[in-house]
């Protein structure tokens, strides 16, 4: 699924950023000065520890935020808005003619760091990094004028772009007078350590944070500490109905705490996971944007009625192969998860079903070993688990691994039983034959699996299940490849045409909603049909899906109002 508005806009307005870059003077360095043993971080409140002081941010663009960090209890996370680049600053002492290291960790939207002022060669540096989904670092460095005293550090992103958040800046070299933050103590004993309610696999716990504190690490019975960031974490891959008990440490560069007062939890029982998923025989598939990237900005809440089927887009990898997590984006307007979780209840309770997608343009999920698959089952229910989702939607765009991916799913059924939801948004070329992977992953889990919305999009002509070659567009484009999955071996009720909502939601492929009812209607009623027939209706046929329902509300709901309602009143 596109983040950007489409696939190739994307591509060039990258590299038009790198030649802005480039025009403005901003040297891209990736070398650094040597330190001395006098050297210290110049900066201050580095860490985001006590808010934003030091710190000065555009037309109000930051606010220091306990999630995501990637140290100690605090970090910066900073807005884009219009013609307003998100830019933070401090004003560091320096000493004349020397050479500093500048460093920080982002995470996030287009993050640049640099610095101005520097009193030699053009007085500005800086390095910058693309969207990215883990913490990863940026460095670049600088040298001082001969009476240079003082020098503008900062960080921004980029217009119309995503938050970007970033922790943990240095400014290494001499110090100019202003010295530096005071070193680290061991930090205290964490207090307030509590389970939440478990699972028949996991335990979920929370803690009080420690001030000072960089990390924390959180010991099971004992011993096999789990090192995590914030104050909360979810340990899983635990057994049904055992009793296990926990402490957690605060650690920071002067050491560890001494562990907590322990906690005991039990983990649940196994019960009876219930009956199959509750989606209508015929259903609506709208993925809902968790960022803005031109479309409208809709709260959970705000998802039209006629989807049936919700997908969450995106959850985050991590440094964990094989593991997701959720980062809800301030962009959508929530002031607290918990806002974000009754809108998903809302929509549990409205009969709609929604999932926590894993993927799209951008995400990549790799999942190639017994230990990944593993790590995705235990991840995606946790996820199933706090947030109520109903299931997962697997969107893997940049190749999946059949054997491991089948293992992951079965593994996560087997924790969420029949009620789970399992979607699948294949691109066409993905599902041209039963020998691809993609294919092969959704034979392999078909007892389990909702509905395939393969997307009909971004691809050019595609070969029919008649060997005749059709252009992306048509009726014929639509009926002739649901024609491949059926005659491949999955059951009509788990075939979906998924298309964009908008000639803005994707590259090519935008069909008017009249031709996806006419390819509706030739697959379940063998009415409609362009030149290419179905030698049989396929009544059960599942429906319809579109990226996404952000841009189906730009488009003012043209699509679902027209779709949803035939879809719905399908044999």
């Amino acid at each position: 699924m596109d983040r950007t508005t489409t696939r190739p806009h994307g591509r060039r307005w990258l590299g038009g950023a790198l030649a802005l870059a480039v025009g403005s003077g901003l040297v891209l360095v990736g070398g650094a000065g040597t330190a001395q043993a006098a050297d210290v971080n110049v900066a201050k409140n580095a860490g985001f520890e006590n808010g934003l002081t030091n710190w000065a941010c555009s037309a109000g663009s930051g606010a220091a935020v306990s999630s995501p960090v990637r140290t100690g209890v605090g970090a910066l996370r900073a807005t884009p808005a219009g013609l307003d680049n998100a830019k933070c600053v401090q004003t560091v002492a320096v000493k004349p003619n020397s050479t500093y290291t500048l460093s920080a960790w982002v995470q996030g939207g287009y993050a640049y760091l640099g610095a101005s002022g520097t009193g030699t060669g053009s007085g500005s540096v800086s390095t910058w990094t693309p969207d990215s989904a883990a913490w990863k670092q940026l460095t670049t460095s600088f040298t001082t004028g001969a009476s240079t005293t003082s020098v503008e550090i900062y960080t921004h992103g980029w217009y119309g772009t995503s938050p970007y958040s970033v922790d943990d800046v240095s400014v290494f070299g001499p110090d100019g007078g202003g010295g530096q933050d005071p070193d680290p103590v061991v930090p205290s004993t964490p207090a307030g350590l509590a389970a939440g309610t478990t699972t028949s696999s996991s335990v979920p716990l929370s803690w009080n944070a420690v001030s000072g504190a960089t990390g924390y690490k959180v010991y099971r019975d004992g011993a096999n500490p789990q090192t995590v960031t914030g104050t909360s974490t979810t340990v899983t891959g635990l057994t049904a109905d055992t009793a296990y008990q926990f402490q957690v440490a605060a650690t920071n560069a002067a050491g560890e705490s001494a562990k907590s007062a322990a906690v005991t939890a039990r983990t649940a029982k196994v019960t009876d996971p219930g009956p199959g998923p509750a989606v209508p025989k015929h259903a609506l598939t709208g993925y809902w944007q968790n960022f803005n990237n031109g479309a409208t900005v809709q709260k959970l809440r705000d998802v039209q009625s006629q989807y049936d089927i919700i997908a969450v887009s995106f959850a985050d990898s991590t440094t964990t192969a094989g593991q997701i997590v959720f980062n809800l984006d301030p962009a959508v307007g929530y002031t607290s998860v918990a806002d974000f979780k009754a809108d998903v209840a809302a929509k549990k309770a409205a009969g709609k079903s929604v999932v926590i997608s894993v993927g799209g343009e951008k995400g990549n999920v790799t999942i190639n070993s017994d230990a990944s698959a593993t790590a995705f089952a235990n991840s995606a229910y946790a996820l199933m688990q706090e947030y109520g989702f109903n299931g997962v939607d697997i969107d893997l765009e940049h190749g999946i691994n059949s054997t491991y991916l089948t293992k992951a799913l079965r593994q996560l059924s087997a924790k969420a039983g029949s009620s789970m939801v399992l979607t699948m948004a294949p691109q066409t070329i993905d599902m041209q034959n039963t020998g691809t992977e993609y294919f092969k992953t959704a034979l392999a889990v078909k007892d389990i699996l909702t509905v395939v919305n393969m997307q009909y999009y971004n691809s050019g002509s595609m070969l029919g299940c008649d060997g005749k070659v059709y252009s992306q567009g048509s009726v014929d484009f639509l009926t002739a490849l649901a024609c491949i999955q059926i005659q491949g071996g999955l059951a009509p009720s788990q075939v979906g045409l998924g298309v964009p909502a908008s000639t803005r939601g994707a590259g090519s492929g935008y069909v008017d909603p009249q031709i996806v009812k006419n390819a509706l209607d030739c697959l379940t009623k063998l009415t409609s049909c362009g030149t290419f027939k179905p030698a049989q209706a396929w009544p059960t046929l599942r429906g319809a899906m579109t990226w996404s329902t952000n841009w189906d509300a730009t488009a003012g709901n043209a699509w679902s109002n027209a779709v949803g309602p035939h879809v719905h009143n399908l044999p």
